[in-house]
């Protein structure tokens, strides 16, 4: 009984990480009506990395020493994962709205297990190739109003481009992330160091735009970047990882296709955003080719499958 009380209790922690992580694309919206993709992305992570550091501290006791190779790795990950990623992140999700970034980000899984091919040689079976066509089949209809012919006769915009920048800058971290969590540091530690690294390097961005004090902006605008920063980042990061080590990482990862449909509905009901039949279809496609990737069978499955939010 206890066990499946457990079990039971990781289903509803993966439930509440995807609803986390569909909330931020909210919260990303409500942050950027009031400051600069810069601000946003370093504040957000000025407050993730505080409480990443509290709970490495409380967890692990301390931070582990790095060796030369680690650091490059750590530094890399803060380049992609951390400072890359969120001004993607940021400056797209102020050009498009809230349903069609996370379709696009959704790609993520694709994205990673194509750069997993190509750069580590891992695996692709017939599975995982269907479902990598299924993925990118359902964000052509999304992106083209059901109409893929009209993607060459309209170019897409740049927050399009801007997300889908995220979708390579978390396929890069994930992939630089595998390579490091097999040399023994864990994926809590990891996540820590490159946060601090991502978190320096945003704040150079913000020297260098010349907008690098504490902005002023409304209450409102703050509790968005405390969601990002607490819940998106440090606490789904840890019961994301929960789930991993109890049900292991296939399983984990499917809980990852209710973060679009959670999107699109707060989209919808928190900022009246328009839900069109092509974005219904083309997020069940995205959601049954990520299902199809998590559910092939592979020696080898990598752990962080999410799109933004692990980080």
């Amino acid at each position: 009984m206890t066990e499946v009380a457990g079990r039971v209790g990781i289903y509803i922690k993966l439930v509440l990480v995807a609803c986390i992580w569909g909330g931020t694309f909210i919260a990303g919206k409500v942050a950027m009506a009031e400051m600069s993709a810069p601000v946003a992305a370093l504040w957000r992570y000025i407050i993730a990395t505080a409480t990443l550091l509290v709970v490495l501290f409380a967890v692990e006791r301390s931070m582990p020493r790095l060796t030369p190779a680690q650091w490059v790795n750590v530094v890399l990950l803060g380049i992609t994962g951390v400072a890359a990623y969120n001004l993607c992140f940021m400056f797209g999700i102020q050009k498009v709205s809230a349903a069609r970034g996370a379709l696009i980000i959704a790609l993520a899984p694709a994205a990673t297990l194509l750069g997993g091919a190509m750069f580590l040689h891992e695996p692709l079976n017939r599975y995982r190739v269907v479902g990598i066509i299924v993925a990118l089949l359902g964000v052509i209809v999304e992106l083209s109003g059901g109409n893929p012919l009209m993607l060459f006769s309209a170019h897409l915009g740049i927050g399009e481009a801007a997300i889908f920048g995220c979708v390579l800058s978390w396929a890069a971290y994930t992939l630089i992330g595998k390579r490091m969590l097999g040399e023994g540091l864990s994926p809590l530690a990891t996540t820590a160091y490159a946060a601090l690294v991502g978190t320096a390097m945003l704040a150079a961005v913000s020297m260098v735009a010349g907008d690098l004090g504490v902005p002023r902006v409304s209450p409102k605008a703050w509790a968005s970047l405390a969601f990002m920063g607490v819940l998106g980042t440090a606490v789904a990061f840890v019961w994301f990882y929960d789930g991993v080590r109890s049900i292991g990482p296939a399983r984990t990862a499917v809980f990852i296709n209710l973060v679009p449909v959670v999107a699109i509905t707060l989209g919808v009901l928190l900022l009246g955003e328009t839900l069109h039949w092509s974005m219904l279809a083309g997020g069940a496609l995205v959601v049954t080719g990520v299902f199809i990737i998590n559910r092939a069978p592979a020696p080898t499955v990598l752990a962080a499958h999410a799109p933004s939010h692990a980080v």
